[in-house]
């Protein structure tokens, strides 16, 4: 059991009078912010809530897609240059991007 469902679960007992703490001192026990507690208390009575995250499993909105991968992998694989000149002169993604899409590909050589 996550903590999420813990805290609904202390909520859902809260409300039927079977808890004899404060909504305050739940939040503090399960380590929760006292206002988003709250929130998830005015949830649970709505009955609008959810467990798992909406955006899980999803990828992310600016990820690098694989066919800019291997556009990158071939474009570094004909090149002769350092992975900063590299990164300098692709200019759309940053360093650590570029770096761990050619270090994936073992194009990095590590010392």
């Amino acid at each position: 059991m996550n903590k999420k469902e813990m805290a609904i679960k202390w909520i859902q007992r809260k409300l039927r009078g079977e808890s004899f703490l404060s909504y305050a001192e739940i939040a503090e026990y399960l380590d929760y912010h006292p206002k988003y507690f709250l929130k998830l208390k005015k949830d649970v009575e709505n009955g609008n809530y959810s467990i798992i995250h909406g955006n899980k499993n999803r990828r992310a909105h600016n990820a690098i897609s694989d066919q800019e991968k291997k556009y990158i992998v071939d474009l570094f694989r004909r090149s002769h240059v350092s992975i900063k000149k590299f990164c300098k002169f692709y200019g759309k993604r940053s360093y650590s991007c570029i770096y761990n899409t050619l270090d994936r590909e073992g194009l990095i050589n590590k010392k």
